[in-house]
């Protein structure tokens, strides 16, 4: 990002002179521009994870928020601030023996950067501490790396034991995927390793939500509830302590992340609802012909790893990302300048662009169908719900409409 030529004069060579200078990073206010909360910092494997809340820590209802493909938490400005004034006012309608009550509940409502994303951390892939969070170590049959928290056993600030990673194969043979039509079909192999090796994948995202899950919102929720526990009664005081179970809210491949989260630790979700799922058409198990053609693929992203941090800059500008924008919002009122800001902004702090076109070049990991169709899926105790826009260019509406019958 640069500055405008500063225009240099000097009398006795009657000259100009233009010169370009390093605009300084743009750094993480104190609070969102877009939603007034207070940005706060979880330190999560040694990174920093900056995250939002609004509503009562004891609420009815705890939601946490995972944005989607190369935006942070302020993705859900509308969100965070649309669904707080329903702790005033939502009501569930309850029969007892005939007789209809209302009772009133209240939301708690989380919202996350994933690492490389927003105003969390971007180290780089190659760096041995990033390598060291991977979620992907510990999980592959062959792949004798060490799960993080298997290896840093002391690291989470709660006690409670946490589930023991199964080591399963790094490729599937013959999965039931989707196709943009409605149709069904099966991907006769589907890699689920990052080609780089890369810490920016979708188990590494998966262990960020379950570790927030337990280090910050059931941690909030036991010590908001000491301090209140006082002027309670014993039943309204244990229920404020118990552990709420949260409920994902997921947009484009946030989908991923937050299914896998679900796979993963199924004890702490009690759903998951799917806002305009992405289905990665760069994925090896997606491209048409891959054989033939993930080679082309791989040499185009090797070219933009290596040579397109320029185009990179070119590209982030606030007329730029508007018109992309625009694209997929129906309502492009939307798109004003308050949210091209609180996007672009992270994008131009550094390492953002490694984190672009690594991701970029990720072909490979779960997908949707694959993760709800898994015998580990708990259908039963952790439903999904799925909404779309029916104008967005950038969801196959056949497709999302088809994942009903899958599993």
């Amino acid at each position: 990002v640069t500055s405008s030529a500063a225009r240099l004069s000097s009398k006795s060579l009657s000259l100009q002179m233009s010169a370009t200078t390093e605009a300084a990073a743009p750094t993480m206010p104190s609070h969102s521009p877009a939603t007034s909360l207070p940005n706060q910092i979880y330190k999560w494997r040694g990174y920093d994870i900056r995250y939002q809340v609004t509503g009562p820590a004891n609420a009815d209802h705890t939601l946490l928020l995972v944005h989607g493909l190369f935006v942070n938490s302020d993705h859900w400005r509308k969100t965070l601030t649309g669904l707080q004034p329903l702790n005033d006012e939502l009501y569930n309608d309850n029969s007892d023996s005939g007789n209809e009550k209302k009772k009133k509940k209240t939301i708690r409502i989380y919202a996350i950067d994933l690492l490389g994303s927003g105003w969390s951390s971007k180290p780089s892939k190659l760096d041995p501490m990033a390598q060291a969070v991977s979620g992907e170590n510990g999980r592959f049959t062959n792949c004798d790396s060490t799960c993080y928290r298997e290896a840093n056993p002391t690291t989470t600030t709660l006690k409670k034991q946490r589930p023991t990673k199964v080591r399963s194969a790094s490729t599937l043979q013959n999965t039931p995927l989707g196709t943009a039509s409605g149709g069904n079909r099966l991907a006769t192999s589907l890699e689920l390793r990052h080609p780089l090796k890369s810490p920016y994948n979708f188990y590494t995202w998966a262990e960020q939500i379950a570790d927030f899950t337990h280090d910050v919102i059931h941690s909030n929720r036991g010590i908001d509830a000491d301090n209140s526990n006082s002027d309670m009664d014993d039943e309204s005081a244990a229920a404020a302590s118990a552990t709420p179970k949260v409920t994902l809210v997921a947009n484009s491949i946030g989908t991923m992340s937050s299914l896998q989260s679900i796979l993963d630790e199924p004890n702490l979700f009690n759903g998951c609802l799917v806002i305009n799922p992405n289905f990665r058409e760069l994925h090896m198990a997606e491209v048409p012909f891959s054989t033939l053609t993930m080679p082309l693929v791989r040499q185009i992203q090797s070219l933009l790893r290596n040579n397109g941090h320029g185009l990179f800059a070119s590209l982030a500008k606030p007329n730029t990302v508007k018109e992309i924008l625009k694209e997929p919002y129906a309502v492009v009122d939307a798109v004003d300048d308050e949210l091209v800001s609180v996007l672009l902004d992270p994008l131009l702090t550094a390492g953002a662009d490694d984190v672009v076109f690594d991701t970029l070049s990720y072909s490979a990991g779960p997908l949707p169908e694959q993760q709800l169709s898994s015998k580990h899926y708990p259908k039963e105790t952790c439903p999904t719900w799925v909404v779309y826009g029916e104008a967005d260019p950038w969801t196959p509406r056949k497709r999302v409409e088809n994942l009903v019958n899958v599993g």
